[in-house]
Parts: structure tokens; sequence; C-alpha cells
């Protein structure tokens, strides 16, 4: 998966990346580029409709991070799983069954954010508990087939970090 170079174009004024994604395969291997530019303290809001490849991206972003054949299953009745990477701990959080923002304080979402490495799904759940500088990552259908989109857009310093994402 080195070396990989999605095709991407960049939204100047924005900072803003849009990829085309071709099968899961490209979604998976667009974490793995990523996964470099994650520090302590980030937070990777996952959107878009079930199905789109919300945890397909976060599980090739976790195994980039950790070892490259660590299970992770979906968080979607554990609400979340934690995996310890060399650098942080990377809290993955599937949040379409919360009922409201406040319970995802139960969940240790404090700890992830300040600490760790927070990949949320449904991440409109927390409402304003969401930090404005989190990199958005929306996934989208673009056909009737496997294809895909993502467009990764953040503030804080994401727009510097994403231009250096190696995209050849």
């Amino acid at each position: 998966m080195l070396g990989y170079k999605p095709q991407m174009a960049v939204a100047a004024k924005s900072g803003a990346l849009t990829v085309a994604l071709a099968d899961p395969d490209a979604t998976a291997r667009l974490a793995v580029a990523l996964a470099p530019l994650l520090r302590p303290g980030d937070v990777v809001a996952l959107r878009g409709e079930l199905g789109s490849g919300k945890t397909t991206f976060a599980r090739a972003l976790i195994r980039a991070l950790t070892a490259g054949d660590e299970e992770v299953p979906s968080p979607t009745f554990t609400l979340v799983q934690t995996y310890a990477a060399p650098a942080f701990e990377i809290w993955h959080f599937d949040l379409y069954r919360l009922q409201k923002p406040e319970d995802a304080v139960e969940l240790g979402i404090e700890d992830a954010m300040a600490d760790g490495v927070a990949l949320i799904e449904w991440p409109e759940r927390l409402g304003l508990w969401l930090p404005a500088g989190c990199l958005d990552v929306w996934l989208a259908y673009v056909d009737t087939g496997t294809g895909r989109s993502a467009i990764l857009s953040g503030g804080g310093d994401w727009p510097e970090r994403l231009r250096t994402l190696d995209h050849g």
C-alpha cells in the first residue's frame, strides 16, 4: 500500500481535497496514506450514508497505525473500541445509536480528544461538542457501482497537513 497515489483535486481556497475512490480498496489506501499525518489530539469525523465506507476507512487507518493484522470490529454495538498505537491511543467511535451528545462523555470522548486520536462515525450526533479544528472525511457514492468519492477538509492546521498527503 505504500506509494499509493490517489487522484485528487485540491480546492485552493479551502484546502479541501476531493479524492476519487474506485472501490473499497481505494478507500483503504487513502486511509493508509492519511495515517502518518495524525497526531495526539486529532479528531477525524467520518461522514456519509450507511454503507459509504466509513468503517472501511477507519479499519484501514487503525491497521496502518497498529499491527497490520489488528482485529478491528465495527463499534456499532459497543459504541467505542480502543487500540494502542506507538505514539497514541486510537479511539474508534460509532455514534449512530447515541441518544444525546452528553452521552459521549461516558464513552471517554474527552480523553480521546485530549490525548489520543478519535475516529468518529456519525459525528453529527455530537452537535456542538465536535471540535471546530477536526478533519472531516465525507464519503459518498458517485455511481451505482462501487465507486465513491472522499472530500477531506478541516480547520486548524489541517489544510497545511493535507497538502503534504502523498498524492503524487
